[in-house]
């Protein structure tokens, strides 16, 4: 996966809130870990895990809207190359989400 960096990303604004949501998120894998390794039962680990999807999703449509309302939103309007490529990244990133 290809990283590229940017001053000033579309989510810089939530940043902090964003940061909340992944330390909540980690919190919820250390708990799932435990309870693995307490051989709880397995629908109450399920659950776990299908909050735990839940949670990435909102953070991941939430960078998804931060990016289109901002990244691509400025590369469209200079337009060229620059635009072609943010709507073809967000294009994928649209479809990998889909695919999860």
């Amino acid at each position: 996966m290809e990283t590229v960096e940017h001053a000033g990303h579309g989510y810089i604004n939530r940043k902090d809130d964003y940061l909340k949501r992944l330390r909540r998120i980690e919190g919820q894998a250390r708990g799932l870990q435990r309870m693995v390794e307490d051989e709880k039962y397995c629908i109450d680990i399920l659950t776990q895990v299908s909050a735990m999807t839940k949670a990435l999703q909102a953070v991941s449509l939430g960078l998804l809207e931060e990016h289109l309302s901002h990244c691509v939103v400025q590369a469209a309007q200079q337009g060229g190359r620059e635009a072609d490529e943010k709507i073809r990244e967000a294009s994928d990133a649209i479809a990998r989400l889909v695919r999860s």
